[in-house]
């Protein structure tokens, strides 16, 4: 009971021996009569208390000095001045015995009267009839502070106002009350006889001694210089004290002070934050160092490759340095001059990379720098850029002057020479930069007369001054500024005839007018007049006749426009098919005519066919849309009714006999619906939740439970953890940290079941595959994967507040928030914030669980996961590690006990399984039973079988190369069906791995091992190829070399076919793009195979060629017209050998699936399978939406990029 704190005064009186009270010194130097005792909470070195007289001087005066009254006033010392904590200096007595009192659940005043039996007081006032008479005002505003509800009393309060020169009748009964207990239940208290410790005499001695004895005997005092009764002083009593004290006579309390247990730290703080964020960065910059070392030992692998390979041998001449502009570097070249006043220029290879006729110009215009070391030289070139060179010094500048003067004087021409400074120089030089530009406006201009082109769109010269565009403008076009213009090769027959056609004046240069005559004739000319300029270009005598030589190199100069699309004996084979098969394989002369007699079949064709000139793609408003342009399937009666053109025949294979061939081309059985936006984008809806449905589900419980844990904590520690003390702390920060670690501790160990190929493919045989989507197996994979890293970095957020709070929170919370962690030992000071950083288990593996994050995240990504796959695969291996930090981050149990092991054990024994099964088949080894080095880098790999193996067409596996490293797998799939006896690969040399591999099956490494390196196998694996089997007509989409897992389909689908297996797939069509058909042959031979074997037509083969311009691009309509007449003759494609349809450009799916839910109107789903780069599959999935926006058959698109 604290009633004592009434009878405390605000300060002590200090006295000697001789009742001499002496000063005290304050902590400004000033002097007091007594020591102040709001200013001497716990500072033991002081100037009054130095020696143990002080001691002795401050009993004697406490002995001399009169208390307080025992009332209800405390002395402002122990009320606003009472000591308090470090972190804030000052407290109120007062208030924290009544906060005590809350705290411990002491009942009210009025209820502990009632348990004493004293009489009941109603009022307030009645507590003290006496207080209320002389202070009625203290009374008043206490009832108001509660209300005037006195059951809300407390009882410390009330036991003061009742008390008055003494405690009142409740604090009497209590302190009696205490003392009775106190010595009742104390066995060894000295009265006690029944202990045996004292006899009568002890005990009667122990009486007698007093408070005085002991101080007398203890200080320096005499007995007649302290009172007997020390308790009380009576007149009389030696050194009565000089005044009673009062606050005003002494010096005033000093004010709180605060400790700020984060002083000092701040900068610390923010550096280790700064740091935990610069991991990222840090691993991004290894990953940066590795991928650069990766690259430069591919490039000095290809250099090895490229070592035996003879370099040409360099040209004689003059040795410098080609100036192109001023942020361009210079090039070394040399230079020659040959006969008739020829200059070439080559560059450091020998390549020619110009040639200049000087003799072309009325005069030469030479200028050279006079500053800078004389260096420099510019050789203005008429019609052209110019030519600027720069020499090592001057000496060999002079030299290359001294021969061009002797070719210009042998050829008779003027020679002017003029020297200026070399910046004057180079900004009068016209760069090829800036001539490109001056001719792209000077083509722009001419087509804005020739197709309807607004003025803004034609370009302008604003960057040129107008010397320069006078004397550009003035000038004509080059015979390779006009090919490079149509994007044709400059030395190319047709350009040299349309040249020599269009110069009328016969001096090697296209006028503008020139230049437009023949754009008009090829932008709006009628086909008539398209094919008599054509015919005209090689009938050089005007006579209207073409012999068979001439005529076969029109054909050819046509042909060849593709830019090399055909070899020379596709293009003799065209030739021939198109003569013979318009009849003038027997005639000397052919007329135009004859000529436009070869193309009646392609009017349509020939009359949108236009000359592409680069920078013209997207102008002109007569531009047909891509799936307006091309046809692919007619129904039967719109094929009948035509009488010449066979467009039908582009999506099936040509018949190879004419006997019981099914027509698959009938009219749609049922109507289309016209829907309005809204329907149309309810039905877009209603596909998305019917495609994507597994998905959707999938998503939602994964983070719906995720979500769901995640809430759990918050609210148990927003509003169940109250009891804990932890939420009053760090709210916040608790309440995130918790959140977020819940929700990790569920995506982590459930991630494992996304890579557990072997499981998968094993589910993907069960009935779990109709209600879970284990093709997005990988992408649900990478969404879990995000969502832990951004929880992991809230996590840590949250642990950053709560580090700060706990680092500035007093050790006596920290004791009771952690008792198993800190002890309050009475210091009140906390640890510091590296403490909880660096010196805990949470802290130092949360560190290390960032870092190790930070480099499997970069290296994940898909930039640094192509360029060293064998990086991102070892910084992968670090889930081991993860895992275990976690286990261990989460074993200390700070907050609550461990729970990560809880979701950990059953998703890592099914993980453990799934690795014991790869493990058991990797360590076998497999014999390579051929090789094969295919063109356009494509490896082809054929192994045994190992026993045991099933597959099914479309599933891939992982090899690992014993020669190039056991623990580096790489997936490929597998190009060999399921019936063959061996497996096989076709590999593309993509990368260092690849590459590398390749190399170790050419001839050369062959000979010095003497066998076929040997491989590690894993899987296989499945994916949603396989699944082609499903649907009754199944789509497949092949680019470049992602044709793999196609060749295994169609192998199969026709192998099942001939054993007549049943199986659901009706029809298969397989789109094969490529650039060009040279690009990846192999398929071509495999797609031959396909064809013998395939005698009911199930496989229908389309392959475009995509390194072609346009399909009314003149150069791509002339291959069309070739590839008919071809097929006509040998029932098979020109380009590719094959009996299926070859195309020209991209394929325009929207189209090709519009035609197809007219052959199958019966069909309601439709599988989609594509594989290639992203481009593509993106276009495959924006056509399968557009076509499920329709209340027709429903697209289904699976795909796989690579």
């Amino acid at each position: 009971m604290r009633f004592g704190i009434t009878m405390a005064p605000p300060g002590v009186y200090m006295r000697n021996r001789t009742c001499h009270f002496r000063d005290v010194v304050n902590i400004n130097g000033s002097l007091s009569p007594a020591l102040r005792l709001c200013n001497s909470f716990w500072k033991r070195q002081r100037p009054n208390m130095k020696t143990s007289q002080d001691v002795d001087d401050l009993l004697m005066g406490m002995a001399s000095q009169i208390a307080e009254r025992e009332d209800n006033v405390v002395v402002e010392d122990l009320r606003d001045y009472m000591y308090g904590p470090l972190r804030f200096t000052r407290s109120d007595l007062v208030a924290m015995t009544i906060q005590r009192g809350r705290d411990f659940g002491l009942q009210s005043y009025t209820v502990v009267r009632k348990a004493l039996d004293l009489p009941p007081v109603r009022t307030f006032e009645e507590i003290n009839s006496e207080l209320n008479q002389t202070n009625p005002q203290l009374l008043h505003d206490i009832a108001e502070q509660y209300g005037r509800d006195i059951s809300k009393l407390e009882l410390f309060p009330g036991g003061l106002l009742e008390s008055l020169d003494g405690p009142g009748p409740v604090f009497s009964a209590i302190i009696l009350d205490q003392f009775e207990r106190i010595r009742n239940g104390d066995r060894f208290w000295f009265e006690n006889r029944q202990n045996g410790l004292f006899t009568d005499e002890e005990i009667q001695a122990i009486r007698n001694v007093t408070f005085h004895d002991v101080l007398v005997a203890v200080t320096s005092a005499e007995e007649a210089d302290i009172q007997d009764n020390v308790f009380f002083w009576m007149d009389g009593d030696p050194c009565p004290q000089p005044a009673q004290l009062s606050e005003s006579m002494l010096h005033p309390c000093t004010n709180a002070t605060k400790l700020d247990y984060f002083d000092g730290s701040e900068a610390g703080f923010g550096i280790t934050i700064a740091v935990l964020f610069l991991f990222p960065v840090v691993s991004l910059l290894v990953a940066c160092m590795v991928a650069y070392l990766r690259k430069y030992r591919y490039r000095k692998f290809q250099r090895r490759r490229q070592a035996g390979a003879k370099a040409e041998e360099q040209p004689s001449g003059i040795t410098a340095y080609e100036w192109h502009g001023h942020k361009k570097p210079l090039n070394p070249v040399s230079v020659e001059f040959n006969e008739g006043g020829r200059l070439q220029v080559f560059d450091g290879c020998g390549s020619s990379l110009r040639h200049l006729t000087l003799g072309n110009q009325e005069y030469l215009d030479v200028h050279l720098s006079n500053d800078r070391h004389s260096k420099a030289l510019l050789l203005k070139v008429a019609k052209e850029y110019d030519l600027v060179l720069f020499f090592d010094d001057e000496i060999k500048r002079a030299a290359f002057i001294k021969h061009l003067h002797e070719v210009v004087t042998d050829i008779r021409q003027d020679f002017k020479v003029k020297e200026m400074r070399e910046k004057e120089l180079l900004k009068m030089a016209l760069t090829k930069e800036q001539r490109a530009q001056i001719v792209e406006t000077f083509i722009r201009h001419a087509f804005s007369k020739v197709l309807e082109i607004e003025k803004c769109d034609a370009g302008d010269m604003s960057g040129i001054s107008r010397e320069k565009a006078r004397e550009v403008l003035q000038c004509e076009l080059t015979a390779s500024e006009f090919a490079d213009a149509l994007g044709l090769k400059p030395g190319s027959l047709f350009v040299d005839s349309m040249f020599a056609l269009a110069d009328e004046d016969r001096n090697g240069y296209l006028s503008f007018q020139e230049f437009l005559d023949v754009m008009v004739t090829f932008m709006k000319g009628t086909p008539e007049e398209k094919s008599r300029l054509m015919f005209s270009m090689h009938d050089i005598g005007g006579n209207g006749f073409l012999s068979k030589e001439d005529f076969a190199k029109m054909l050819r100069s046509l042909i060849e426009i593709s830019n090399g699309t055909l070899s020379k004996t596709q293009v003799e084979d065209g030739i021939k098919a198109m003569m013979e098969e318009t009849g003038v394989k027997n005639k000397e002369k052919i007329s135009w005519e004859d000529f436009h007699y070869l193309l009646r079949d392609h009017e349509t064709e020939l009359q949108f066919a236009q000359l592409n000139v680069k920078g013209m793609e997207k102008q002109g408003k007569k531009r047909l849309n891509r799936d307006q342009r091309v046809s692919f399937i007619s129904s039967a009666n719109r094929r009948e009714n035509r009488n010449v053109k066979t467009e039908g025949q582009e999506l099936r294979r040509r018949q190879k006999s004419s006997a019981n061939t099914p027509n698959v081309y009938v009219k749609p059985k049922r109507e289309r619906y016209i829907r309005n936006p809204v329907q149309q984008k309810i039905q877009h809806f209603k596909r998305f939740i019917e495609n994507y449905r597994r998905h959707i589900v999938c998503f939602i419980v994964v983070f719906g439970i995720t979500a769901g844990v995640a809430i759990e904590r918050c609210y148990y520690y927003g509003l169940q953890a109250q009891s804990t003390g932890v939420p009053e702390t760090s709210m916040v920060g608790v309440i995130v940290s918790r959140g977020s670690a819940a929700a990790i501790s569920f995506l982590f160990p459930y991630m494992l079941l996304t890579v557990c190929r072997n499981l998968i493919t094993l589910c993907r045989e069960t009935f779990l595959n109709r209600y879970i989507p284990f093709d997005a197996a990988i992408d649900f994979h990478r969404w879990m994967a995000m969502t832990a890293l951004i929880l992991s970095v809230v996590h840590t957020l949250g642990h950053v507040v709560n580090v700060y709070i706990f680092s500035i929170s007093d050790l006596s919370i920290l004791s009771c928030l952690f008792p198993k962690v800190f002890s309050n030992n009475g210091s009140e000071l906390p640890l510091k914030w590296w403490w909880w950083f660096f010196l805990t288990v949470p802290g130092t593996t949360g560190v290390l669980l960032l870092l190790a994050f930070s480099f499997m995240y970069v290296f994940a990504s898909h930039y640094f996961r192509r360029i060293s796959f064998r990086g991102f695969w070892i910084t992968h291996y670090l889930y081991v590690v993860v895992y275990i930090l976690t286990v261990v981050h989460g074993s200390f149990a700070l907050l609550q006990e461990p729970r990560f092991h809880i979701y950990l054990i059953p998703p890592a024994l099914l993980f453990l399984l799934d690795k014991l099964i790869s493990l058991s088949r990797k360590k076998l080894e497999i014999p390579v039973v051929r090789a094969e080095l295919l063109p356009s880098g494509v490896t082809h790999l054929e192994f045994k079988r190992p026993q045991g193996f099933a597959y099914r067409s479309g599933q891939w596996v992982r090899i690992a190369c014993l020669m190039l490293g056991t623990d580096e797998y790489h997936p490929f799939t597998l190009t060999s069906a399921p019936h063959e006896e061996n497996l096989s690969l076709h590999i593309r040399a993509v990368g260092p791995w690849t590459s590398q591999l390749r190399e170790l099956y050419s001839e050369e490494s062959l000979l010095e091992t003497g066998a076929y390196p040997k491989l590690y196998l894993d899987g296989p694996f499945g994916e949603g190829h396989q699944e082609w089997i499903d649907f009754e007509v199944s789509v497949l989409v092949g680019g470049g070399i992602g044709v793999t897992p196609f060749t295994s389909i169609l192998k199969d689908l026709v192998f099942k076919s001939s054993m007549k297996s049943k199986i659901q797939c009706k029809k298969v069509y397989f789109i094969w793009v490529t650039r060009t058909q040279r690009q990846f042959e192999w398929v071509s031979d495999i797609i031959r195979e396909l064809e013998e074997i395939d005698t009911q037509e199930l496989v229908s083969v389309h392959t475009y060629i995509t390194q072609v311009a346009e399909k009314f691009d003149l150069r791509t309509t002339m291959l069309y017209v070739c590839e008919r007449h071809f097929q006509k003759v040998w029932n098979r494609s020109l380009f590719t050998g094959l009996r299926s349809v070859t195309h020209f450009g991209r394929p325009p799916f929207v189209s090709f699936f519009s035609s197809l839910q007219e052959v199958h109107p019966e069909v309601g789903k439709i599988g989609v399978f594509s594989c290639g780069p992203p481009g593509l599959t993106k276009n495959v999935e924006k056509a399968c939406q557009q076509m499920n926006k329709r209340d027709q058959a429903h697209f289904m698109h699976h795909y796989e990029n690579f």
